[in-house]
């Protein structure tokens, strides 16, 4: 522990987000950075716990207290090396995570002022590049080839530590550019798309295949691998079947999303083709991450007026204690998109579309209670019968995913991230694909 008494002393101190004014109007990152001087400070409130619970927290098992001590005295280099044994991206967990380490901090639970875990770590992994600590590595081959499906977290993450572990990776991806989730679900304001290639780069060198626009037939895998790594995440998102789904002007959140990643990118899609919120109210169905997604994405293009629903109730502010820790805390949260204007409402069940000329105009929902199962478990919702019309020019359906069927494998295949579990976080699937390369290794050296 670099400084024993700094929680004591030194208040949590966050980045913070761009002015709003100003990011609303552009697609860069909008999570600003603290000078090196502010973030050893931040370190330094690490106490280094005896059992240190965002260690046991954090599904990739890393390691804060240690690469936090390193940071707070100014040894960059070790901090990287201590983070990287554990995460193949930090990039990406560092500006995207919810942070389950510091929802376990004890700093967390004892005051409410948890460690800068996430944001030290995108601090160091950023100086890593910055410094050249990063640099192409050559692995020795074993000789055997192994093909991975999908190139989002948790197939770059098997893609990366079977490479390291001397195999021939080919990775497949259906799309034209490699990275899933992270390039054509994330807004760029939340990961801007550099990053993505700053990596690819490096695994590239590294010795690792991407062939893209390949889209797999997962019943009849390409020949010529000893192992399949089958990462390709819940590419289904559940739908909402009411009258008037069949309106125009009604998408997934993901066909928005997706997008605009393109336009940025550089493609141009024609006036039929493009979904956009320009001069629209929008209405986006779904209170989670996606859903906030789509109201920043909403406000960039130029929505008149964004609103969320969400069926659940509202959760309370801080703290919940119908989810004490250990369980994740389901406590309202207010997202960089939120702050930039949204009207939020719970406890809203959606009825039926309406529409004129063949075009959505509103959505009719009705205000529902839940009441708790007599059984203890899920709790039942109750309609009220009250009913109102919400207007709509765009309607953006955020609710989720579903857990992918997939055909019966071959034995020597494993299938990790979301494509296993269904929808899932970021840092879940980077670790599900650290351990699908560990499965595959075991599997391939017993024979």
């Amino acid at each position: 522990m670099g400084t024993p008494k700094a929680f004591l002393t030194i208040p949590r101190q966050e980045a913070g987000y761009r002015p709003i004014h100003e990011r609303i109007n552009d697609y860069s990152e909008v999570e600003q950075t603290l000078n090196t001087s502010e973030r050893k400070l931040q370190a330094s409130r690490c106490m280094d716990c005896g059992v240190p619970f965002c260690h046991w927290a954090c599904p990739l098992g890393n390691r804060p207290p240690e690469f936090q001590d390193a940071l707070c005295k100014g040894e960059w280099q070790k901090a990287y090396d201590i983070l990287s044994r554990t995460n193949d991206f930090p990039e990406f967990t560092g500006r995207i995570c919810p942070a389950l380490c510091e929802k376990s901090c004890v700093l967390k639970l004892s005051f409410d002022a948890p460690v800068t875990i996430r944001e030290d770590e995108a601090a160091i992994i950023e100086a890593a590049f910055r410094e050249g600590y990063i640099r192409p590595q050559q692995y020795e081959r074993n000789g055997r080839r192994v093909a991975v499906v999908g190139s989002g977290p948790a197939g770059l993450a098997a893609a990366n530590q079977l490479n390291r572990r001397g195999y021939e990776v080919t990775v497949f991806e259906r799309d034209e550019q490699p990275g899933g989730l992270l390039r054509y679900g994330i807004p760029n304001f939340k990961l801007g798309k550099n990053i993505i290639d700053r990596r690819l780069r490096i695994m590239e060198a590294e010795g690792i295949a991407f062939q893209t626009g390949s889209e797999i037939d997962l019943a009849r895998l390409p020949e010529g691998f000893d192992a399949y790594a089958v990462c390709t995440g819940t590419p289904q998102a559940r739908d909402l079947a009411i009258p008037g789904r069949e309106l125009a002007g009604i998408h997934f959140a993901m066909e928005m999303l997706a997008q605009q990643n393109r336009v940025l990118a550089g493609q141009t899609f024609d006036a039929k083709e493009r979904i956009t919120a320009r001069g629209k109210h929008v209405l986006v169905i779904g209170g989670g991450d996606t859903g906030s997604d789509c109201i920043g994405t909403a406000h960039r293009q130029g929505a008149l007026s964004v609103t969320q629903i969400e069926i659940m109730p509202q959760p309370p502010v801080g703290h919940n204690p119908a989810t004490p820790w250990p369980q994740w805390p389901v406590v309202l949260k207010t997202s960089s998109s939120h702050e930039e204007g949204c009207t939020r409402r719970w406890s809203l069940n959606s009825n039926r579309f309406i529409g004129r000329n063949g075009r959505v105009t509103g959505v009719e929902v009705e205000e529902v209670e839940w009441l708790p199962a007599p059984d203890g478990g899920r709790p039942v919702m109750k309609p009220t019968g009250r009913k109102e019309v919400i207007q709509a020019d765009l309607v953006l359906l955020a609710m989720g995913f579903l857990k992918p069927q997939l055909p019966q494998l071959p034995q020597n295949a494993v299938v990790a991230g979301d494509a296993a579990t269904g929808p899932s976080l970021v840092v879940k699937c980077i670790a599900a694909g650290r351990r699908a390369a560990a499965d595959i290794d075991r599997m391939l050296n017993a024979k």
